[in-house]
């Protein structure tokens, strides 16, 4: 099944008030404005696209460990994948998926890292929980989603939900400012030029990992 099937097919027990969420109905349309008017803003179509220089980043994984942009890249293509947080099941699917699809991204010779403004020891558990093999970075106060456009205030609507459901993201962030990044996924070239850019305001839809592949042995040739 595909990134996208598994993602709509969870969606549907979500909507429909299936375990483990017992989702009540009446946060759908509260969670649907927000994500309309997200659309709305149009800050997607202002953020980091394909031809524009990758900002560069030093980000601390997991277990407290230095991640450099720069270093990643000196070995050939980057992929870089904005996620909200473990908290998020649309998140962690993606990553299960990028996680299938990282023996071919290294095949490719490229590497992965994902970034959410988490803090570490929600990073272990987005390792521990979706069992992955690749770096994934702590982004604090949203910054370097930020530096490529994606970081975005939740309106005071969604705030009330998410306090609703007890979705603290002060907690979950160490950050009492109630930012997410966009969920992004970007592949760099060696020179720091983004070769792709796929940025969707709609949290329930994902790019294909598989989609990358070409791409990536493209730039790891060149």
């Amino acid at each position: 099944m595909s990134l996208q099937a598994t993602l709509d097919a969870f969606k549907a027990d979500f909507r429909a008030g299936k375990p483990p969420y017992n989702a009540p109905t009446d946060i759908h349309p509260i969670m649907e404005r927000a994500t309309a008017d997200l659309i709305a803003s149009g800050q997607a179509g202002r953020a980091a696209k394909a031809g524009d220089v990758a900002p560069s980043f030093v980000l601390r994984d997991a277990h407290g460990h230095a991640v450099s942009s720069q270093e990643l890249l000196s070995s050939g293509p980057l992929v870089v994948s904005f996620y909200r947080g473990v908290w998020c099941p649309y998140c962690n699917f993606e990553l299960q998926a990028l996680q299938n699809t990282l023996p071919l991204i290294r095949e490719a010779g490229a590497n992965l890292v994902a970034i959410s403004p988490q803090l570490a020891v929600n990073s272990q558990k987005s390792e521990r929980v979706n069992q992955l093999d690749f770096p994934i970075l702590s982004d604090p106060n949203n910054q370097t989603a930020a530096d490529f456009g994606l970081r975005y205030a939740l309106p005071d609507y969604l705030v009330e939900l998410y306090q609703r459901l007890k979705n603290n993201l002060p907690a979950f962030n160490g950050d009492d400012s109630w930012t997410l990044p966009i969920p992004a996924r970007y592949v760099i070239a060696p020179d720091r030029t983004i070769v792709y850019a796929e940025v969707n305001p709609d949290y329930t839809h994902r790019p294909e990992p598989e989609d990358l592949l070409p791409l990536l042995k493209q730039y790891a040739m060149a």
